[in-house]
């Protein structure tokens, strides 16, 4: 089929979407202020784009010219532990594994869990949310790049955990313990957990005692809500 990885097979490290991009998490505190924000970029992006995107986001959004470095920083380093995985074998066996939504986006609270293919290299994560979206009745138009976004970092975990998984199956191979490997990702461990979850050969149909799982959730905060929640939220970050 087109788009899809042939079974058992070893491929080059790349997401497992159309878009080979990295999903970036900036979160930081400067002069005491919180600053958050989620994106994607092209890893093969000059990294002098990075200053620019900087120094723009500074501009347009009035902040203190102290934020541009950390936000290079921020950008810079993820993109490079993104880079590194870059011509390492990763395996694409068999592999349908499940997506996990628990996002708050404005007034907007989501919880889904659904299947995905990591063997189909075109499929779309930005299209994907914008039919969800439109499914459920979310009219907010910032639910559906939030929704893109949770989706891309699960695949980027799982694929660095498949490199992981090539890593240790060439080792065995050679009859070597341990050696030197690339240290893996902090948020791995979570890609990890799906996978042990599930298996390599998950099936897409379910036993009926988990159809609530699949069931969406969708609920609209009150303001009350909302102020609770980040109150909670900013405890938390401390």
């Amino acid at each position: 089929m087109k788009g899809h990885a042939p079974k058992g097979t070893v491929k080059k490290f790349r997401m497992p979407t159309s878009q080979n991009l990295v999903p970036i998490r900036v979160d930081f505190e400067v002069e005491g202020q919180r600053f958050k924000d989620t994106f994607t970029w092209n890893p093969s992006d000059h990294d002098s784009e990075i200053v620019k995107f900087a120094k723009a986001t500074v501009r347009d959004l009035k902040l203190s010219s102290n934020y541009e470095k950390a936000i290079v920083n921020s950008i810079q380093s993820q993109v490079e532990i993104f880079r590194s995985f870059q011509g390492q074998d990763m395996y694409t066996g068999e592999r349908i594994v499940p997506i996990k939504l628990d996002l708050r986006v404005n007034h907007t609270l989501i919880r889904d869990q659904f299947l995905w293919d990591l063997n189909n290299f075109e499929s779309d994560p930005e299209e994907f949310a914008k039919t969800l979206c439109a499914d459920l009745g979310v009219h907010d138009p910032e639910v559906g790049p939030a929704i893109a976004f949770a989706i891309r970092e699960q695949l980027y975990e799982i694929a660095v955990q498949n490199v992981a998984s090539a890593r240790e199956s060439r080792l065995a191979k050679k009859g070597r313990r341990g050696g030197d490997h690339t240290p893996l990702s902090k948020a791995s461990s979570t890609g990890l957990d799906l996978v042990k979850s599930f298996g390599h050969k998950s099936t897409v149909i379910r036993k009926r005692k988990e159809w609530d799982v699949y069931e969406p959730i969708v609920d609209l905060l009150s303001s009350e809500e909302v102020d609770a929640l980040e109150a909670k939220e900013e405890r938390n970050a401390r």
